[in-house]
Parts: C-alpha cells; structure tokens; sequence
C-alpha cells in the first residue's frame, strides 16, 4: 500500500515510463511525463514558500495540467483545493477565504472571473498565482508571479515528502445551509483506503481505459484518478461541453475505447431518454458505476438490456466518507420498473448503520436513520468544530474513544436479504445533477435580494435529468416589482448554475403551519400543484 496518493504515479513512471497516463482535449501524458511536470511544479511552489499543509487552491478546466497540479501539491506537502471555474465570483471569494490560501494556480478561459475575484485588494496582495498553460493572460487586475516557462526550467529530481497518510489530502467545499461553503477535509489515507478496495473488486489493470467524466471539485473525480494511477491504467478526461450532449458523451464511450465508465445517473438517464445507446453497443466496455444519486429503474433496466456484456454496480456514500462506503453489483436486468435497487453492503473497512432516534439499531425492514463508520470518515469540517460534532459522533456501541460515526442525513432500510436500501432525505439536503445542495444556502440568497420579502426553497422529485427540482416560493416587498427572470439573474452572481431554482411560485404571504414555521408541505403541494395544471393546459 503507499504511503501517499502521488507514490502510485512515481511508481508507473519507474516501471512503465511510456505508458499512457491521462488523455486530454489536446494534451496526452505518458507516467513520465506526468511525474517529470509535477516534481516541476511542486519545486517552484516550495521555492516560493509552500509549507506542510498548506491550502493551494486550483481553477482551470478540467485538463491533464490539472492533474499535473492537483500532484505537485501533494509533492509540496501542500492540501489541494479545487475551484469550480463555473461558479460566480462571490463564492469563490468566500472559499478563498475559508482555506486561507497563499497560492491559486489557474489556466485556460479563467482571466475575466479572477479580475472579477481579485476586485478586493486584500486577496490581490496576499494571494500569489501560478498561470499552468502556454497562453498567459494580459492586462489583468492580478499579477502572475510564475508562469509554466519557469516551471519548465526547475530541476526534475523528486523532492523529500513532508506529508504522511494522516495529513489531509484535499479539502472540498460543498453547499453549505447558512450560505458559506463547508470544507470537507479528506486525507490521504481516506482515498488510499477506498482505491485500493476499489482496483481489487473491480479487478482494475494497466489495460484499462477509464472515464475521468465528474468535475475536478466533486469528490467522485478521485476514484477515477487515483484508480487510473492505481492500476496503471488511462484516464481519459470527458470534456465538459459534453455534459448535455446525449449523443455526444456516447461517441466519447466509443471514440475512447473505454472500460469503465463512471458518473451520476443523471447523465445515464440523460443518454437513455434520448436513445443514443445501440443493441451490443461499447464493446470494450466491462464496468458501468454510478453514485450521488437514484439511478431511476427503467432507465437502469434501459441499459442493462442493450448492453449485456457490461457489469452495473451503484455505489453509495456522501462526500465526508470518501467517495463511496457500499456498493452492489446488479446481478440480472430487473423485469419490475418499479424494482428498488439497494444501496448494498458496504466496502472492505466500512460498516453502514440503521439506528433510531436514540442509536439504537431498528429491526430489518424499518426505516431509521443512516449511519456510516469506517476508514472513510473525513476528520471533519476544515476549521468549524461545531458542524463537524454535529454530524461526527462517538460511537455509543463502541469503548474505543476514536470510534465515530457519522450522521449522512439520509433514511435507509435493512431488506430482508441483508442488503440497504435507501429511502430518502431526512433534512433539507438534496441532490440535483449530481451535486449535492442545501437548500438552505439558496434561500439565504434569495432572502439577501433587496425586492424580497421572504422566501422559501423546497425541492419536488424529478424523473428528468436533473433527479430533482429546486422550487422557490418567494413574497416580493411592497411596492416592488419582481419577476423568475430577474431574481434568476440576481442569483446567478452568488450561486452556481445547478444552484438556481428551476420553478418559481409568487405569493402575497407564505403558508404557516400551527408552530408558525413555514409550511414547507404545503408548499410542495402548490408546486406540484401547478406542474399538473401546467401539463394540463399545455
């Protein structure tokens, strides 16, 4: 087992240096090269004054100089904080300002929204920016303090790891209900544990060819990483523009030769609804995986039929487990459209728990709360001890003071045939194309917008490809005019684009139930409501 995440590169670029490493757009790496350019890098920020644990953050498409970037940084001993280019100005800053970083290193189309970023003058002076590609920016409101021609001139020998497999690997941000992101910090230990369950179940090799298709920023990117480097395999790299091109994405499976793909369902159901997927089709295909979301029956039951020769496992687990915690490989095509399909057993070193209110297991077939305990468990919150108690627990089964358990949120089920089976939320957290999301955190944004009065965000299951749909009922102050459109484009200078509500209700005042809370059921029913009069009329 390594020590640290980066030693399987070094080790494929020892014994297989011409080996095909990562696939990009228009760049293609071999192990070699790929541990040649991050030692580079990772020379230029410790001469720059990267120490142990340090926060560098990283925004630029997703590309193999990212990955290049994402491995210097554990080589500087630094912690790797990956930016959503997608995402407005406004949170960026607030996540910059969260991982109290030094350094930012960026490439590709990123130069208007850093200008819009470092408008402050406090991150202009303290932050430092290493520009990754061959085309640097000009006439900016920053300034580069190295670009990828001083990178090119460090020395290629490997420098001495400061970093052990306790220290944290990566901290990613993720919605947060008071409207500032929480870092979920995650160590290197936590990826190795599950890689290495990963590459033996799946019986991963150097002859695989795999999908790199979730954002660099979304915890899922790590298994098809650090999987491919694992194995010694490829990685190719789905570019982003794909994403809503059905068709598309299917010649990418095709055009790559792929072996396994991975992503959230919403994009399988996506290809299944618009029929790109042939009889027999993706013959060098062995593994379809997906997580972060139900992967609707009919359109598992879509796939499974057309490609036989495929194996189809659904793993489970929230980003503050470390990628997944329980899988299940389906064994045969459902014939019932209407079939659940569990979430399964959990991986090698994991342990899934079904307790009630007072963590107490309940008995098969009831519904409870679902515990996660296990070599996955992220040590917390990056700097909020708070939230990270409220969720991290003792284990109260257990004499071992080190022995959490962590709160997911979700309801679950143990099946009669041993197996969890998910049932839903048990809070205002959702899942929408795969992301995860407060709804909290969106209406603190709406009720920050000057014409509102109040507001509330709730959230209606979808069969589309979005897995749910965000629902704003919203009060405009008197005397203001307000309508979807302009509280949209409000939004969008705050929040990411899968963020922004799709469906919008205008009252006078919002329904209370007897406590005087908003009546968040009621308001379910009006949305509900008005999509079947909608679908009536249309």
């Amino acid at each position: 087992m390594p020590e640290l995440l980066q030693d399987w590169v070094s080790l494929h670029a020892a014994i297989r240096p011409d080996a095909i490493a990562v696939v990009g757009n228009d760049d293609t790496l071999t192990y070699a090269q790929l541990e040649t350019r991050s030692t580079q890098v990772a020379r230029i920020l410790t001469e720059g004054g990267c120490h142990k644990g340090d926060r560098i953050c990283v925004l630029m498409p997703k590309c193999p100089a990212a990955i290049v970037c994402l491995l210097a940084i554990y080589k500087a001993g630094g912690v790797y904080v990956p930016l959503d280019p997608a995402s407005p100005p406004a949170r960026l800053e607030k996540i910059l300002d969260s991982c109290d970083t030094r350094w930012l290193l960026a490439a590709g189309p990123t130069t208007r929204l850093l200008d819009a970023v470092f408008e402050h003058d406090r991150l202009r002076t303290s932050l430092s920016i290493g520009w990754m590609d061959a085309h640097p920016p000009k006439q900016t409101t920053f300034r580069i303090a190295f670009s990828i021609d001083d990178v090119r001139s460090q020395p290629v020998t490997p420098l001495v790891s400061r970093t052990t497999r306790r220290d944290p690997a990566h901290i990613l941000f993720t919605s947060g209900s008071t409207g500032i992101p929480k870092g979920v910090v995650i160590t290197h230990a936590n990826v190795i544990h599950f890689v290495e369950w990963a590459v033996k179940y799946f019986d991963m090799s150097p002859s695989d060819r795999i999908s790199g298709h979730p954002p660099l920023h979304f915890d899922l990117s790590f298994f098809d990483i650090f999987g491919t480097f694992a194995a010694g395999a490829q990685l190719h790299l789905v570019p982003t523009e794909l994403n809503l091109l059905p068709n598309k994405v299917a010649d990418f499976i095709r055009a790559s030769e792929l072996t396994q793909w991975f992503s959230v369902p919403s994009v399988l159901t996506y290809m299944a609804k618009f029929e790109v997927v042939r009889i027999g089709d993706y013959p060098t295909l062995r593994r379809e995986l997906w997580c972060g979301e139900v992967f609707p029956t009919p359109s598992l039951m879509y796939w499974m039929r057309r490609l036989p020769h495929v194996r189809f496992t659904n793993l489970y687990g929230p980003t503050e487990t470390t990628i997944a915690s329980s899988y299940y490989t389906v064994p045969t095509c459902p014939d019932d459209e209407k079939a659940a399909i569990p979430i399964g057993t959990a991986c090698e070193g994991e342990e899934l728990l079904v307790l009630d209110e007072r963590l107490q297991p309940v008995p098969h077939g009831q519904g409870g709360d679902l515990y996660i305990r296990g070599v996955g468990l992220s040590p917390g919150y990056w700097r909020d001890p708070d939230k990270t108690e409220a969720v991290f627990l003792r284990n109260p089964h257990s004499s071992d003071p080190s022995d959490r358990i962590y709160r997911t949120g979700d309801l679950a089920h143990i099946g009669s045939d041993g197996l969890v089976y998910f049932l839903g939320r048990a809070d205002s957290q959702i899942k929408s194309r795969g992301y995860r999301i407060e709804l909290g955190e969106i209406e603190t944004a709406v009720n920050a917008i000057a014409s509102v009065q109040e507001s509330a965000v709730v959230a209606l299951s979808s069969d589309g490809f979005e897995g749910a749909s965000i629902c704003c009922a919203y009060v405009p102050t008197p005397g203001a005019t307000i309508t979807p459109v302009t509280l949209r484009k409000a939004l969008s200078t705050v929040l990411p684009n899968y963020m922004l509500p799709s469906r919008w209700l205008v009252f006078e005042r919002l329904p209370t139930n007897a406590n005087g809370k908003i009546d968040r059921r009621q308001l379910k029913e009006a949305f509900a409501g008005d999509a079947t009069q909608t679908a009536r009329q249309s």
